[in-house]
């Protein structure tokens, strides 16, 4: 099952898909069984808009939940917007990436994005740590991408180009992201 629906890139058009048209986000079957036809089973909160004041935030932003009456697991989808286990949006996590690609230091870019230096060098670790997988399966879909050899070329190169929430997003399909 795709955790990450790649048509919805926003968080205010995913808060219109979820009143409007909540069947998007309906996987075709369970993700633990392979059930089809799983419930709506309501909704959790995250607190994904990080960019707004108080008094502009769309927090709390609603994602809906689906229950498997078979294995009675429960699993939901996120949109592109909205980083699967992460804090920050991809958005964010891009910009800093960028910065330590272009050879700034983890004290420069916690200055610059105000983000906490573990947490960046955690973003960077992580990436360095899925490199081959996930470099692979880009390569195989995006045929460009192979004349890259290193790791910051090829990455500077996927965030300028692909952007990471579509790179995210693709690899979702084929592997389990965060």
């Amino acid at each position: 099952m795709h955790r990450i629906v790649g048509s919805i890139v926003s968080l205010v058009q995913h808060l219109a898909t979820v009143f409007t048209d909540p069947e998007v986000y309906r996987p075709a079957a369970c993700p633990h069984c392979g059930r089809a036809g799983v419930w709506g089973h309501g909704c959790y909160y995250r607190k994904a808009d990080r960019n707004n004041s108080d008094e502009e935030s769309l927090n709390p932003v609603p994602v809906l939940r689906f229950l498997c009456p078979g294995c009675t697991h429960t699993c939901s989808r996120l949109p592109a917007c909205i980083a699967p286990r992460r804090w920050f949006d991809w958005v964010v996590q891009q910009a800093v990436l960028l910065l330590l690609l272009g050879g700034a230091s983890l004290r420069h870019c916690e200055r610059y994005s105000g983000r906490d230096r573990r947490t960046v060098r955690r973003w960077r670790d992580w990436l360095q740590e899925r490199n081959e997988s996930f470099a692979f399966f880009l390569r195989s879909r995006f045929p460009e991408l192979g004349r890259r050899a290193d790791f910051e070329s090829f990455w500077r190169h996927v965030i300028e180009d692909v952007t990471l929430q579509q790179a995210m997003v693709w690899l979702d399909r084929v592997l389990d992201v965060p």
